[in-house]
């Protein structure tokens, strides 16, 4: 059974980073296997460099730190792949926390699938006081999937996710550093390997948890987040130079833009609590429509570090 890494990207979350450490050093079934984990630390000024240091003496297997000073999510990924050469690659980031069978259930799923990516199941956690949105919330960063690990037609987020290096992350660089700042840079990695014949699997038990922060567990966010997961279909048409795929999907976005805009202010009129859900499907629909360059929100990169400056000035 070949050698399994995992990487976990971190910018300034030390306590999230430690939760989600720990969580590793617990993992079962996989001794052997399980080589190492490397910590990809996305912040200028290194500081996740003492918290992993301290916790090196806990760790089951080696833990690597690794610095990319320069921030952006792709950057941070490339790093950490730049810093091993294992075949098997898995990925948990670090507002994540994974089950103690989590790696192994991945492990298992490549293995009976031959999947190129194997993605797991997320339970979406967020801070009390969320208010009505709080279920939709729980679901948006949450992750369902099919209820048997099996072979999948459509790829989810790098988060929870196990990868074939030879084939899903070829080259040295295979996450696009053009995404740093908005995200993406899965879309763009898995819409490739899909157009080469890749296959994309689902790992049923590989459970995680992902904790939102405050200031991600908001209606404003999540609802800017589906608009920008709404963009990625026409934007990889538009990056393969399909546009007439382009115009199909922005007709589908206009379409869905309308209908669920419709029914999101009926649900809003009658105080409906599946109202969130109506305007996240018409915030994706007009994702679709609204792709090009300059409608693109920033979720990671200088933006997010600009935004931890200002709370900690506060």
């Amino acid at each position: 059974m070949a050698d399994v890494v995992v990487i976990v990207p971190t910018l300034r979350r030390p306590s999230d980073l430690e939760r989600a450490l720990r969580s590793l050093f617990a993992q079962e079934g996989v001794q052997g296997t399980f080589r190492e984990i490397v910590v990809v630390d996305n912040d200028p000024a290194g500081s996740a460099r003492n918290g992993v240091q301290a916790l090196s003496s806990d760790c089951p297997v080696p833990l690597i730190y690794c610095h990319a000073p320069r921030p952006g999510v792709a950057t941070a990924r490339n790093s950490g792949l730049a810093a091993t050469d294992a075949p098997l690659i898995a990925f948990l980031d670090d507002d994540e926390a994974a089950s103690p069978g989590w790696l192994a259930a991945l492990i298992q799923a490549q293995a009976s699938t031959g999947a190129d990516v194997v993605f797991g199941p997320i339970t979406g956690r967020v801070p009390d006081g969320t208010g009505w949105a709080r279920p939709y919330l729980e679901r948006f960063f949450g992750r369902e999937g099919p209820a048997r690990t099996g072979l999948i037609d459509e790829p989810f987020g790098c988060g929870n996710s196990l990868m074939v290096r030879a084939t899903a992350l070829a080259g040295p660089a295979p996450f696009d550093t053009r995404a740093d700042h908005a995200g993406g840079e899965d879309d763009a990695l898995f819409a490739a390997l899909s157009a080469r014949g890749g296959r994309f699997g689902w790992a049923a038990e590989a459970w995680v948890e992902e904790y939102a922060p405050a200031h991600r567990a908001t209606l404003k966010y999540a609802l800017t987040r589906a608009f920008a997961y709404g963009q990625g279909p026409s934007q990889t048409a538009a990056a393969a130079g399909n546009w007439p795929g382009v115009l199909r999907w922005m007709a589908i976005g206009l379409a869905q833009a309308m209908a669920w805009g419709l029914i999101g202010l009926f649900l809003l009129a009658i105080n409906h609590q599946r109202r969130a859900e109506a305007f996240d499907r018409a915030a994706r629909g007009i994702g679709k429509v609204l792709w090009m360059k300059g409608f693109e929100p920033h979720f990671y990169g200088s933006n997010e570090i600009a935004r931890l400056d200002r709370v900690q000035a506060a």
